[in-house]
This record gives C-alpha cells, sequence and structure tokens, in this order.
C-alpha cells in the first residue's frame, strides 16, 4: 500500500509567496548573454512588424534621481556610527517623495548625502550611488557639484533660523544665487529676486530688510526663494513646517504645492508628520534606524500597511472616532547607531518578532507593485524548500505505514 503525504508550508503573509509564485515561484531567472541578444533583437524586429500602421506606445519616464545602496557612517573617538545603511529610492520629475521617521532615522544624512555635504571628517560616504539625470553625484568633483547645488538640486534646510545669514539682507541671499548660477548682471538678479519674494507672498519692497525683521513663517519662505530662485528640476525639504505654528504650515504647504506644480519640480519631503506627507506627497518611504523598512505608493503604503512599525507609528496618531482613552505608543527607544541589534534593526520593539528576527537581517520584499517591505514576516518561503523538521515528520509517519 502507498501513501502520500502532502505538505503544506504557509507563510505569515500569503499575499508575498502569491506574488513570488507568479513570477517563477521566487526564483531569479538567470540568461546568457546571447540569450539577451537574440531575445532583444527578435523582440525588436516583432515590435517593428506589428507597429508598422499603428501609434507608438510612449514608453514611462526615465527616473530623475535614483539612489542604490547609499550607506554613509559617521567615526567619532573610534566609535563608527551607521547612520545610513542600504539606502535606495527613485524619483521621477515632477514626483513627490515623502521621507518619514523618528528623530535619528537618518532622514537628514541621507539628505545631505544626495547634496554631497556630508561634513567629512567625521562624516563618509561608504558605499553606493546617487545617480541623478544619468550621472552619479558621488563620482564628481566638488567642483561640479557646486554647478548642481543650488541650480538642478536645492535644499531647504531644517532651520530656517539659522539657514540665512543674519548680516546680509534677505535680498542679497536670493540674487546671491542667482548671480552664482545664470548670466545674469547685478541688476536683473536683484529684480528677480524680487519677483521670487513676491511669488512666495511677500512684498517685493521688502528686499532690504533682514532675517532679523522677519517672523517664522516668513523666513521659511525667504528660505523657500532661496531655493527655488534657480527653478530646480529637484527640491529637498528638510522639515520645512517643523518650528511653524499650524496656520503658517498649512500656508507653506499650499505655497510648496503651487510652486511644485507651476514648475514641475521633483521633491523630497522629510518630516515627521504623517499627514504632511499624505497631503503633499506621491510615494513615501520609512526609516528606522538608517534604513527604509517600508515604501511604495503613497496610497497602497497608507492602506495596506504592511511592516510592524508603519503599523505602529499609524497606531500612535489620535483618531477622531474612536473611544479609546490612551494612544497605542511603540515601546521602547531607538537603537543606539553605535550598536545595532543583529538581525532585524526593529525587532528588540517589535510586537511581531520571532526568534529569527534577532538573527536574520531582512531583505526588501516587493509585496505589491511598488511596494516594498523589509520583514522577514513578509519573506518568500520557495514552495519547493522544505524544512529538515518537516522531512523527518514525513520518514516517520511513512514508517508507521
Amino acid at each position: 500500500m502507498t501513501t502520500i503525504l502532502k505538505i503544506q508550508i504557509k507563510t505569515p503573509n500569503n499575499r508575498a509567496v502569491q506574488t513570488d509564485q507568479k513570477t517563477n515561484q521566487g526564483q531569479p531567472q538567470i540568461e546568457s548573454p546571447t540569450q539577451d541578444i537574440h531575445q532583444s533583437k527578435s523582440s525588436s524586429e516583432s515590435n517593428q512588424e506589428s507597429n508598422q500602421g499603428h501609434p507608438k506606445i510612449s514608453s514611462p519616464p526615465p527616473d530623475l534621481l535614483s539612489v542604490q545602496g547609499l550607506t554613509i557612517t559617521y567615526e567619532v573617538d573610534g566609535e563608527i556610527t551607521q547612520a545610513v545603511s542600504d539606502l535606495s529610492l527613485t524619483l521621477k520629475k515632477g514626483e513627490t517623495l515623502g521621507l518619514i521617521g523618528e528623530t535619528g532615522a537618518g532622514k537628514t544624512t541621507a539628505a545631505l548625502g544626495l547634496m554631497g555635504l556630508v561634513p567629512h571628517p567625521p562624516g563618509k560616504i561608504i558605499g553606493g550611488k546617487v545617480v541623478y539625470e544619468g550621472e552619479d553625484l558621488l563620482q564628481l568633483s566638488e567642483e561640479k557639484m557646486r554647478t548642481i547645488r543650488g541650480n538642478k538640486i536645492s535644499m531647504i534646510f531644517q532651520d530656517p533660523m539659522t539657514s540665512l545669514n543674519p548680516v546680509m539682507t534677505v535680498g542679497d541671499q536670493i540674487a546671491e544665487v542667482i548671480l552664482i548660477h545664470e548670466s545674469v548682471t547685478k541688476s536683473q538678479s536683484v529684480t528677480k529676486a524680487m519677483e521670487m519674494l513676491e511669488m512666495v507672498g511677500i512684498p517685493g519692497a521688502r528686499y532690504a530688510d533682514y532675517p532679523h525683521q522677519f517672523s517664522g513663517g516668513m523666513k521659511q519662505r525667504v528660505v523657500i526663494a532661496i531655493a527655488l530662485a534657480c527653478n530646480p528640476d529637484l527640491l529637498i525639504a528638510d522639515e520645512p513646517t517643523t518650528a511653524l505654528d499650524v496656520t503658517i504650515q498649512a500656508q507653506v504647504l499650499d505655497l510648496m504645492k503651487a510652486l511644485k506644480e507651476k514648475y514641475n519640480t521633483a521633491m523630497i519631503m522629510i518630516t515627521h508628520d504623517l499627514g504632511v506627507v499624505a497631503q503633499v506627497c506621491d510615494k513615501v518611504a520609512i526609516m528606522y534606524a538608517g534604513e527604509i523598512v517600508e515604501s511604495g505608493p503613497i496610497r497602497d503604503v497608507y492602506q495596506n500597511t504592511q511592516h510592524p512599525y508603519t503599523k505602529g507609528l499609524f497606531g500612535s496618531i489620535p483618531d477622531l472616532n474612536s473611544t479609546a482613552e490612551r494612544l497605542n505608543p511603540i515601546k521602547g527607544l531607538m537603537p543606539d547607531p553605535t550598536d545595532l541589534p543583529s538581525g532585524c534593526r526593529f525587532h528588540p520593539r517589535c510586537p511581531e518578532a520571532t526568534a529569527l528576527c534577532s538573527t536574520v537581517r531582512p531583505e526588501p520584499v516587493i509585496t505589491n507593485a511598488g511596494h516594498s517591505v523589509r520583514c522577514l514576516n513578509c519573506q518568500p518561503v520557495p514552495s519547493t524548500v522544505v524544512p529538515p523538521e518537516a522531512l523527518k515528520f514525513v520518514a516517520q509517519e511513512s514508517h508507521h505505514v
């Protein structure tokens, strides 16, 4: 008598497994270069034949910015701080990406890395690529980077009170950027600087005023005017509304959205506020302890949250429709960046952690179109792999039969 025993292995995230099963059951396909050439050639020929007499289908726009495996450390007194680890993201022209995380997650350091402004020493970019319009910015000289900063890529720094020069008029600070990056005369730069002040809601007549004569919200507007003076393709905004009250915050966000739409500027918005990201951004990336743990289209991440850390962030937000007396905060504190935990960096605080989480470092998994999660609970288990314990169980059952 023959007995057939079937074993079904389930993972905590069946959706991820199903996705990988559709793509050759999670196994990577390896093709020879010759096969790729023949396939590309035959595909090109067939496309030419099929497209005769038909309108061409436009390909998706290329990435304006592609960050691949960016890793940044700080070394002080022999201690190495892992500020950013294996950061990867993409951004197309006109898109807005929200970068969210607790204080110390590495958001600002990542932004400084993109701009080539990591202070050295103690900071050092030890790996990765920052490809902007097909060119790796990390391979450029400092002289070449100066032609890009403020011109093609601009940054709104975290604190407008310390970003402005207290002994220069606000108009001169805007005009200085225009003079450096554009072929204009001094009088032309002054005229454009006044136009930029008007654009952000400040009378051009205040060109000769100094920063101390402006309120916090107006200083932030001046900083935005400086960042947008040369119509950059990419704007990095590092917590632009943190020091502002709610009313001024809403005005600044509306202003940034209007200017972004007017110039089709791509933007990276760094913030702690999930509501700000929902209002402004197309995509979102959640950072924890120097790495992105979840990212994807804003609607999918917010409505189909996968990572326990992201779930914790949403769980700590007050809900007007809830009758709960207390919020549900994430327990514990951010880990010491000089002594990060082994395995998953979130496992000491994770309510869903298993024994495996403390030993195995998870890799990003695509659970949906563009939705990436770095969590072992979302890791697919190939159906052809059977754990040794399961094989032992099968042997025992077969012996009994």
